[in-house]
């Protein structure tokens, strides 16, 4: 992208003009001029100095005018020679300049083997190191823009639309009104103005480009601009360039401001600076809320948590402004947030500190009380080169933004988009772990429901714990996720999808280690405890049969939202009816028992004796059995109907 806004606001360099050096290739990079840098030290190189010094001075050269494929070979030239001696600076901007290049592989191998050298010298490795899946998604999403480069662009640069009645406002390095040629030798450019441009079919192309205005546009650099909702204010970035002074801070660097004209008469005031510019840092890149009441803009001033932040300021009565605040981290990172851009409920910006495929990317963000997590749009609108200064018409999806990658017609091109609905689908993948130790619980079984409680599939752990569901879920759903093994508690887990397509969700489960007096027998969960014995015809709790009762209370206290059942048995010998009504008296006498101990009546669901109707063998009334055969049948059980 053009470089006045790619690196004087990132202040990559300390310098504008430094002292004169002993060369003139090293007095060209001191000064900026990159691209007549570049090609001195390349041209010393080739003559044969390839010091350290050379090759840095030739790869950073290209690196900072944003030519990724030239840094990629003379980083790699110095890393083949220097490895061992390089400063962590270039072992990162060798990284970044490979995966601009797309060369992922290469980026993330180095990526792992100076992780260390890396964190102790304070880079911030995150998205370097960014999840090789995560990376694999985002290349394989589903493309959700046609793109078309405009016929309006020049072999310059040409970037940074803005919306403006019915035309586009841009900037350009494009020199139509012949007034002038001044070459501003970072990037051997005319300097950037303001143009219009009436758009055709159906706003896909430009046509009739015009400049802007002439008490705007300086010999300076103007660029990227932003209009108030009635079309009557107008905020821009220009160089501190005010009162036809160029001012520069005690080290000689001239930073950008932010600058506000009226619509007057239908001419465009002299331009004012906002209050909260300063000598000596940068600010610009506006944009509005859709109400006109809120100025972002993009700044390096303290309080910044990387290169260049995006900060929000209140636009108040009277021509004033609250304190600018930043943005925060879930937009801003220590790499470079720029390119703001509001709409009724989002929020775009470009980045090279999220996830991305190279240089600078375009994300989305929700905006309501807070931001969500920033989502790539993907390709074809993201390459691995520089897409930035997104804006968007959200009734149409018709919009606009700008890049420098390959194919273009020149510098920085503006390229025309439309959006298209893509189906937003999700899957879910997990582990199911113990609660007691983390460890994996292999071949548990894993269930998905919507949140009406409809199974939609299942599935079993495998040896790691670890399952999947590949289900295309609807984005911004409800689900559960319940798993349950022998020997566990069943457990579930509520989560809901994101807004962002082809998005995989982690939803781990743990399970909580039954009491061992919890069992599973023929597909219930029971209680089981010691014989419960009575005296002969009695249904009082005896001494012995309270010890085990007890375990019942204590395991009930140990779950509270437990519920059970009371079921008690005879064997076959006696009466049949007298066998019933005995059980009978002796289910309630239990359940008393543990309601007198302190368990609520209603988590005993019933408590009934069924006699001899429910024997476990064939010991009944016309078989002859041994006395430990009947003993079998003669039982009181404790059914689980509620765990949690």
């Amino acid at each position: 992208m053009k470089k006045i806004f790619f690196y004087s606001i990132v202040l990559i360099a300390n310098l504008l003009f430094a002292q004169n050096t002993n060369t003139s290739a090293e007095k060209s990079f001191n000064s900026l001029w990159y691209v007549k840098a570049a090609k001195q030290f390349q041209a010393q190189v080739e003559r044969g100095d390839d010091s350290k010094e050379a090759l840095q001075k030739v790869g950073d050269a290209y690196y900072f005018n944003t030519d990724m494929k030239n840094a990629v070979k003379w980083y790699g030239q110095l890393f083949s020679n220097y490895e061992q001696v390089l400063a962590p600076a270039y072992i990162f901007r060798y990284i970044h300049a490979l995966k601009g290049v797309g060369n992922y592989g290469m980026a993330k191998l180095l990526t792992k083997r100076y992780e260390e050298v890396l964190k102790e010298a304070e880079y911030d490795i995150s998205t370097l190191e960014s999840n090789k899946d995560q990376l694999e998604k985002l290349l394989k999403m589903q493309p959700q823009f046609y793109v078309s480069n405009l016929s309006i662009n020049t072999k310059l640069a040409d970037f940074g639309a803005a919306y403006y009645q019915n035309q586009i406002v841009f900037a350009s390095s494009r020199d139509t009104m012949n007034l002038h040629t001044r070459i501003y030798k970072w990037n051997e450019q005319p300097y950037l103005n303001l143009f219009t441009a009436d758009t055709i079919s159906s706003g896909l192309d430009l046509k009739n480009v015009t400049a802007f205005s002439k008490t705007i546009n300086s010999k300076y650099h103007e660029a990227i601009v932003a209009f108030s909702p009635d079309g009557k204010t107008m905020y821009f970035t220009r160089n501190n360039y005010t009162n036809k002074d160029l001012k520069r801070d005690d080290d000689g660097t001239n930073h950008l401001k932010l600058y506000k004209s009226k619509l007057v008469d239908n001419a465009w005031s002299t331009p004012i600076e906002l209050p909260f510019n300063d000598l000596n840092y940068s600010v610009g890149q506006p944009a509005l809320s859709p109400d006109g009441k809120k100025l972002y803009f993009v700044s390096d001033m303290p309080g910044s948590i990387g290169s260049t932040d995006i900060f929000v300021v209140d636009i108040l009565a009277d021509d004033t402004y609250g304190n600018p605040k930043n943005l925060g981290p879930t937009i801003n990172t220590s790499g470079r947030e720029m390119f703001p851009y509001v709409t009724e409920g989002k929020f775009y910006f470009s980045s090279d500190g999220h996830l991305g495929l190279g240089g600078l990317d375009v994300f989305e963000s929700l905006q309501n009380e807070s931001f969500s997590k920033p989502i790539n749009l993907g390709k074809p609108l993201n390459s691995n080169l520089d897409d930035f200064a997104y804006v968007v018409n959200e009734q149409t999806q018709q919009g606009y933004f700008s890049s420098n990658r390959k194919g273009g017609k020149g510098d920085d091109d503006i390229y025309s988009f439309q959006r298209i609905e893509v189906p937003c689908t999700q899957s879910v993948f997990g582990q199911v772990t113990s609660q007691e130790n983390n460890r994996p619980l292999s071949y548990s079984m894993v269930t998905i429901e919507d949140k009406s409680g409809k199974v939609l599939a299942e599935t079993t752990s495998d040896n790691l714990g670890e399952y999947y569901f590949e289900l295309n879920l609807p984005c911004e759903q409800i689900f559960l996720i319940k798993a349950s093994k022998e020997g566990f508690e069943n457990s579930e887990s509520q989560f809901k999808t994101s807004i962002e397509p082809n998005f995989i969700n982690e939803v781990p489960v743990g399970l909580k280690k039954l009491n061992p007096l919890i069992v599973r027998e023929g597909g219930l969960l029971k209680i089981k405890i010691g014989m419960i014995y009575f005296d002969f015809d009695k249904h009082n709790i005896r001494y012995d049969a309270s010890i085990e009762l007890n375990k019942i209370v204590f395991l009930m206290k140990e779950y509270p939202n437990m519920i059970i059942k009371i079921e008690s048995h005879t064997d076959s010998r006696g009466n049949d009816a007298y066998n019933e009504r005995l059980s009978d008296r002796r289910a309630k006498a239990t359940r008393d028992y543990i309601i007198s101990n302190g368990i609520a009546a209603n988590r005993i669901e019933s408590a009934i004796g069924y006699g001899e109707k429910q024997l476990v063998n064939e010991c009944n009334n016309s078989s002859e059995c041994s006395n430990e055969k009947h003993n079998v049948n003669r039982r009181s059980e404790f059914i689980i109907l509620r765990l949690e």
